[in-house]
């Protein structure tokens, strides 16, 4: 396995041996060459020997052009050199690759149009965890001056783990003995944000800080061992600001479409009395526009009737952050002797993110003003409100808020060599995510009095309207000044949250053997076993609240104690200047029309733990977090165990006298599900005269229960190269893949609503209805896969690619009533319950993909520095996927009869993450010491489900933002470098329902970081 003479590190060191070679050679042969022979090689040296910008892109061809797959990635040559920000940042350059951003980042990755719920990512080849419930990873989480590798396989082979349809993320640290030459750095980086700058006495300092500090070696004894070292340590302390536009979103109960029609005065915006528009006169509460089919017309019950969609609240936020990262990461290669090669890898993080809020809230947007709101209201033909005006409180409320990410990762690799052509290696991995948030929120409102209980001229629900015309929602309030702290007066509510405690966990054994032949057309098989075990726990949510009235005269003079002593000055300047045009708020005189004082851009704010601790002292309590239980009701607890086989056959052959190459395969996994929930115990009761009853155990515990499911799916896959001429080649690629469903959708949480009825005697009609959530035998979503693809390759920094590829999807999501076996008292009952499941369904998704590269060294001067790379991803796609508000929906009963069906009113969303275009541009200059990229990516409009509620929707607009990245080396030891991501501020949109009804809009501004790297 190991050459033990002096250039065995270089042998194993693949781009390092080819460039060391190329010099040897050179210097071998100058003193049989003539001068110009001499310099005509120096030439070709300076174009092998490079870094930057010009040897990520010739390691881009190169990952493309060697690989049997049809796969797009880059690496880095040296330590710290993967050219972005972030994992996420440096997946977006490659082709068909698109983000989600948060905070102003790249996070989850979308592949080809495909959700990231429909990829895997492997780290160092092994699963890696989460702590968002799903399947995606946040890419922010790891640093990216510790990676060596991304690559995106967007085909597969039996080999791979399985778990996607789009493709399969791989992330990779150097191996030391690899890397073949002893390597002390440090990066260090300030961060400046300009909007940061903004911000009076921020969480985080005005300049942000991240530095990286690495280590590789290797050593070799005398007794023919050898040992490389890697270590690499990050601590990261910067800030990530937001300046939001927010509204109710339709995660939950507070987002409706209300009847918009004039002739109708018992509901909707016409409704004759001041109330919400969801609520009819004298009739049902939260109903809005009814899509339930009518059986007598087959039409909904308010079909015809036309609607605008009405939140419970609009408003702005304001952020002040800060985003603290420390990790670690270990590698060790041992190689004993020639024939066995160990590695162990270990990585660790920790990320806090920390927010101070401070929000101005329109409380009742949902509430008509008989003969104002009505009339008044402008709307699209969606139903989006462009304008609004009514009565509403206005509240001020701030929040602190926390997210704490770990992650902690190993594996151990023992690879031997039994004979030359004969390898087996054995695999095991652990990687463990938690994530914990933690929030305290205040409210106050105004009010009729104010704090000094003088009468307010507004009011407890000033007059308020609004319009859409600048592109965001601008305010025109009358007699209410929203900077005047004193005239937030009503109650004041605190809430402190426990809102997320998560952990997950994946612990996993592969052994693989690799058996090389030495035949005319097969030329190896590989094959092996994996054994996974992924656990899932989400302890739900808690709640402490405590609130203080004007009712008494104690709390109204503790309310104005508080008002005084915790009111503070708005935070930030310039509150969303670029998304603005004009002031946000304007405030006028009803009496006399002139504009008051509150006109501007900021408002009224408050100090939360001030207030937090001044209500808990007069409430007589002391500060706390709410203790979540491993045993409640709101417990997501699954274990899904998988196996998996696979036996694969490489071939080598000629067609036609060309090179053809590749390798056929099946894959077999068979994935067991366990989930458990815990609910109230009951015990049955029989009466006298034989009626039945049902009632709580009293003083009991919680019971636990559980439920599962399974599957087995068979995952044959071919891959087929051809060298049709010496620089073109034309691949193929046909494979069935599959894709789990989340884990936080795999729950079994029930809880029973008791029929109270005194005449039963069927104990199946004891329990009146089921709620909860989840499925635990939710099947996974398969997709038969074709691809082809024809690649040129003119020179080592020139390529142009062309792919197709088809997916045809087997299942969907629908919603069914099944009927659900429960043990009560030892006996069991059944009772219906609506689950999401996966159906039969078969969807379609066809797109092409281009990428280019090239470089023009053959311009005179310094023109010869100039580079460009492109790519384009197209995607076009059938697949249907309904909202759970006011989508078509039909429920289907166990015997497939119709159990209930809406109409829908809006149209239904595509794949999760699904964007039809996705595009990335890089325009580099490197010429000398200098190194420049300006880069610009785009993706097109994608629809985005939320983690609290997946079946409402949420799309994200259509986004471009530009980058920028410079660099210098002053000598073979120092660099300096300027990076800039979002330059031109490009907000993020998020529209509620349908594409036109802009629910939320985040604004971020421009990164910068500056940098110093330092290696010996």
């Amino acid at each position: 396995m190991r050459n033990n003479n002096k250039y065995a590190k270089d042998v194993l060191a693949i781009e390092r041996n080819f460039k060391k070679s190329i010099l040897v050679t050179a210097i071998a042969a100058v003193p049989y060459m003539s001068a110009a022979q001499a310099q005509e090689a120096a030439k070709e040296l300076e174009e092998v020997v490079v870094e930057g910008s010009r040897a990520t892109i010739q390691s881009t061809i190169d990952i493309k052009r060697n690989s049997t797959t049809i796969v797009d990635g880059l690496s880095a040559t040296e330590i710290g050199e993967l050219p972005a920000l972030s994992i996420g940042e440096a997946l977006e350059s490659v082709t068909g690759a698109a983000s989600h951003r948060e905070n102003g980042g790249a996070t989850e990755i979308s592949i080809r149009g495909l959700g990231p719920y429909l990829s895997a990512t492997t780290f160092n080849g092994r699963e890696a965890t989460n702590g968002s419930g799903d399947r995606s990873v946040n890419f922010s989480q790891f640093p990216s001056e510790l990676m060596n590798k991304v690559a995106i396989y967007k085909t597969q082979d039996a080999s791979l783990v399985e778990g996607g349809v789009a493709g399969v993320i791989a992330l990779e640290t150097l191996k030391p003995l690899d890397y073949g030459e002893r390597r002390i750095q440090f990066d260090t980086k300030a961060n400046y944000n300009p909007n940061q700058s903004n911000i009076d006495d921020p969480m985080a300092d005005d300049l942000g800080f991240r530095g990286t500090a690495s280590y590789v070696d290797q050593f070799e004894f005398d007794n023919g061992m050898a040992l490389g070292v890697s270590l690499g340590y990050q601590k990261s302390d910067i800030s990530q600001p937001e300046s939001e536009m927010r509204s109710s979103s339709p995660s939950g109960t507070s987002l409706y479409a209300c009847i918009n029609d004039p002739s109708v005065t018992n509901e909707g915006f016409y409704r004759s009395s001041a109330g919400d528009c969801e609520d009819q006169v004298g009739g049902s509460s939260n109903q809005g526009y009814n899509t339930t089919v009518d059986p007598e017309t087959g039409k909904a019950v308010s079909d015809g009737l036309d609607y605008a969609f009405a939140p419970s609240s609009n408003g702005y936020r304001q952020n002040d952050t800060s985003d603290e990262r420390d990790a670690i990461f270990v590698a060790l290669q041992f190689q004993p002797n020639d024939k066995t090669d160990i590695n162990f890898d270990l990585q660790q993080s920790e990320r806090v993110q920390s927010e101070q809020r401070h929000d101005l809230n329109f409380a009742n947007m949902k509430r008509v003003t008989p003969g104002v709101t009505g009339p008044s209201l402008v709307t699209t033909d969606s139903g989006a409100v462009l304008e609004w005006a009514g009565e509403t409180a206005i509240e001020s409320n701030s929040e602190v808020y926390s997210r704490t990410e770990e992650y902690f990762g190993y594996g151990l690799n023992v690879a031997y060599d039994f004979t030359d052509n004969f390898t087996v290696s054995a695999d095991y991995s652990f990687s463990e995510t938690t994530r914990d948030e933690l929030q305290i929120s205040v409210r106050t409102q105004s009010d009729n009095e104010d704090v000094a209980g003088d009468s307010t001229v507004a009011g407890y629900r000033p007059l308020v309207s609004w319009d859409m015309d600048s592109g965001i929602r601008q305010y025109v309030i009358n007699d209410f000044d929203v900077t005047d702290h004193s005239l937030f007066s009503d109650a004041y509510r605190v809430r402190i949250d426990n809102d997320v405690d998560r952990k997950n966990t994946i612990e996993a054994f592969r052994t693989d053997f690799d058996w090389r032949l030495d035949g005319k057309f097969i030329t190896g098989i590989q094959g092996g076993l994996r054994f996974s075990e992924l656990e899932y726990l989400d302890l739900g949510s808690d709640r402490y609240e405590y609130s203080i009235s004007r009712s008494s005269a104690e709390g109204a003079a503790t309310i104005a104690a508080i008002n005084d002593a915790c009111a503070i000055d708005f935070p930030e300047s310039d509150f969303m200047d670029a998304e603005r045009d004009g002031n946000l708020f304007t405030v006028i005189d009803s009496s006399t029309g002139e504009v008051m004082s509150g006109t501007g851009n900021s408002w009224a704010t408050f100090d939360t733990m001030c207030v937090t601790n001044m209500i808990l002292a007069a409430e007589g309590e002391e500060f706390a977090y709410p203790e979540l239980e491993n045993q409640s009701a709101g417990v997501t607890d699954v274990t899904e165990t998988t196996t998996a086989a696979y036996v694969m056959a490489t071939f080598d052959s000629m067609l036609a006298n060309k090179p053809v190459y590749g390798n056929f395969g099946v894959r077999v996994v068979q994935t067991e599900v366990d989930s458990v929930g815990y609910r109230t115990p009951y015990e049955v009761i029989t009466s006298d005269t034989g009626a039945l009853s049902i009632q709580a155990v009293e003083g009991a515990d919680l019971e636990r229960v559980s439920a599962g499911g399974d599957y087995t799916e068979v995952l044959p896959s071919f891959n087929i190269v051809a060298d049709i001429q010496e620089n073109v080649l034309v691949r193929g690629a046909i494979y069935r893949g599959l894709s789990r469903p989340d884990p936080s959708d795999l729950g079994y949480k029930r809880t029973f609503s008791i029929n109270t009825s005194e005449d039963i005697t069927d104990v199946n009609e004891l329990i009146d209805a089921v709620e909860g959530d989840g499925n635990p035998d939710m099947q996974p979503l398969t997709s038969w896969n074709f691809d082809a693809a024809i690649e040129w390759y003119p020179n080592e920094d020139t390529m142009l690619a062309f792919g197709v590829y088809h997916k045809k999807f087997q299942g969907g999501f629908e919603q069914a009533r099944v009927t659900e076996s429960f043990v009560v008292d030892g006996q069991n009952v059944e009772a219906d319950f609506t689950i999401t499941r996966t159906n039969e369904d078969t969807t379609d998704l066809t797109g092409f993909e281009v990428t280019g590269t090239h470089r023009f060294s053959y311009l005179p001067g310094y023109l010869s520095g100039l580079g460009v790379k492109m790519s384009y991803n197209y995607a076009d796609s059938d697949f249907e996927f309904e909202d759970s508000s006011y989508g078509s929906i039909t429920i289907l009963a166990q015997d497939g009869s119709v159990y209930s069906q809406t109409q829908g009113i809006i149209e239904p969303g595509n794949v999760p993450g699904f964007s039809e275009h996705v595009f990335s541009g890089q325009l580099y200059y490197q010429i000398g010491k200098l190194d420049t990229s300006l880069i610009y990516k785009y993706r097109s409009e994608y629809f985005q489900p939320y983690t609290s509620n997946g079946t409402r929707l949420r799309y994200i607009g259509d986004v471009g933002v530009w980058e920028a990245r410079a660099s210098y080396r002053i000598n073979d030891n120092l660099k300096l470098s300027l990076e800039a991501i979002n330059l031109f501020d490009e907000p993020k949109e998020q529209y509620f329902y349908v594409d036109d009804y802009l629910g939320e809009l985040n604004s971020y501004g421009p990164r910068i970081f500056m940098g110093l790297q330092a290696r010996f």
